[in-house]
């Protein structure tokens, strides 16, 4: 480990503090990993060394020929190969060490001897590892964002109780609603018992989702059928406990793990809002993949979805994903910096810069009037419907009612024609309908998260760590954001050119995500 002194003045919080550290990073192959990884880059070429934990797969065998092939290839990494690209080849070279490894298996899947060396050398963890699909089946969802935990911890004791930062998300706070501090936050259902140092015991409660999980895989041996048992199981766990989804519930208990195993250790955790896409750097508008709210924006822009259950009125809480690496890294530098403890910092906007969802509606929206033309991957032709909200309950009533309906008398006519019976205005009610499934939960929110102890942090970095790494959302504005910064990202970087009917009708990750399927990022971020 590298025994440098640190800055312990909180005065002096920089990125100083980094200058010959050995930083391991999780979750690169994912959006916000990606991009905390181009920050350090080239914006701390002070690092001693970049450790990455990267699984293979199977077109890459091993870790390093996934990063050159999967990774260096993203084009947020364009900024820094246009400036340098023999300075960035040489850095990942020789700056950058490669672990193939899995989070979800003991030691990361490595043998006894390279675990304990990798954790003895290591200055500091940050953990974006995730499974971000909100219905993900229970197993996986547990084994990514909860159990993985325990690798991290031990790497962490390896290392003389280096500090980790562990990314999660503001979501963790479940149904509960009004001003959501950053703070550990209770169960909103079935309770759970809580140590008096603050965390809740959540072993017991792992112990017995893990029996049901066994029970169902012992009555359910189709594969397909299995994982959908899964999938409802993880649901249905979640609402009794007090979360929308699977996702935000096994990142609370991934922090439970954490506050319990780091007591008097250095530990942050760093929640992220909806992630959307850069506000400026390394390119403003920089977007991998099709996040929350663009799978809506899409499915309006297709044309498949008109109407979406919401509050109109309601604030949305959407933060661009530099000030996420931004403050993930400030965060690291503060743990570097200090005395342990545990700080937990929210990366957000709806406090000190509120967006109503009729906002994001309408600026959408008048770009796609005004501008549809210059996106040519999104739009392929001008809306000719507005899109319009309508209460949970109003819309559940009429659109699940009108499906079945709809869906007898197609099945009737089909019959009666001779045909299979589908429609396109049939596909677009089951479009509207997954979709509300997955989405209808923050499109409906009822609930504030402050971000004050992340605005006290920024307070007391320096004045070059606070201009090289600034996390405020209150710096922009969102109609400029929206349509002249996120729309065209989405179009030039998240989504692939067209490609003629001839070969494809859809691009098929595009239209998975339009027809309410979510994209299964295994490890990466919101």
């Amino acid at each position: 480990m590298n025994t440098t002194p640190v800055v312990q003045t909180v005065e002096e919080i920089d990125a100083r503090v980094l200058k010959g550290k050995r930083v391991l990073i999780t979750g690169t192959t994912g959006f916000v990993g990606k991009v905390v990884l181009e920050k350090l880059i080239r914006d701390v070429p002070e690092i001693g060394e970049i450790v990455l934990v990267i699984r293979a797969n199977r077109k890459h065998g091993d870790a390093r020929q996934r990063f050159y092939q999967e990774i260096a290839t993203s084009s947020i990494f364009n900024r820094l190969r246009s400036a340098d690209e023999a300075a960035f080849l040489q850095f990942c070279e020789t700056r950058i060490q490669f672990i193939t490894g899995e989070i979800t298996e003991a030691k990361l899947g490595l043998t006894d001897g390279a675990f304990n060396t990798l954790g003895r050398s290591l200055d500091l963890i940050i953990n974006s590892a995730a499974s971000v699909n909100f219905r993900e089946a229970l197993d996986q969802a547990i084994s990514i964002n909860t159990n993985s935990l325990n690798e991290i911890i031990a790497l962490s004791r390896l290392a003389g109780d280096c500090p980790v930062v562990q990314v999660s998300t503001c979501y963790v706070h479940g149904f509960h609603s009004g001003l959501i501090n950053e703070s550990n936050h209770r169960p909103a259902g079935q309770w759970i018992p809580r140590a008096p140092q603050g965390y809740f015991e959540v072993e017991s409660v792992l112990a017995d989702l893990q029996a049901k999980i066994a029970a169902v895989k012992l009555e359910q041996r189709d594969p397909i059928l299995l994982e959908e048992a899964l999938i409802e199981l993880g649901v249905r766990e979640s609402h009794r406990y007090g979360w929308n989804d699977t996702y935000t519930f096994t990142k609370w208990m991934g922090e439970q793990v954490l506050l319990k195993a780091m007591q008097g250790k250095a530990l942050t955790i760093l929640r992220p809002s909806i992630v959307e896409s850069t506000l400026s750097e390394p390119a403003a508008g920089w977007l991998e993949g099709v996040k929350v709210a663009d799978a809506v924006i899409l499915a309006y822009a297709r044309e498949k979805v008109t109407l979406f259950p919401g509050k109109p009125g309601a604030v949305i809480d959407i933060i661009p994903v530099d000030l996420v690496a931004n403050a993930i890294l400030l965060a690291g530098m503060e743990a570097l910096a200090l005395k342990p403890g545990h700080r937990i910092y929210q990366v957000c906007s709806s406090s000190s810069n509120p967006l109503k969802i009729h906002q994001v509606i309408d600026y959408v929206q008048e770009e796609a009037h005004e501008n549809y033309h210059l996106y040519d991957r999104l739009f392929y032709r001008k809306p000719q419907r507005r899109f319009v909200m309508i209460p949970r309950l109003a819309f559940h009533l009429t659109m699940v009612s009108g499906f079945y309906l709809a869906k007898a008398g197609s099945k009737i006519a089909g019959l009666l024609a001779g045909k299979s019976g589908h429609s396109k205005a049939l596909d677009n009610l089951e479009t509207t309908l997954k979709l509300s499934l997955v989405f209808s939960f923050y499109t409906s929110p009822n609930y504030i998260f402050s971000n004050e102890r992340l605005l006290e942090l920024s307070r007391r970095a320096s004045p070059e760590a606070l201009s090289r790494f600034p996390v405020r959302a209150d710096s922009y504005d969102w109609r400029h954001y929206l349509r002249k910064i996120h729309v065209p990202g989405l179009n030039q970087y998240a989504l692939k050119p067209r490609r003629k009917r001839s070969e494809s009708s859809a691009e098929e990750g595009d239209e998975r995500v339009v027809s309410g399927e979510p994209e299964k990022t295994a490890h990466g971020p919101v």
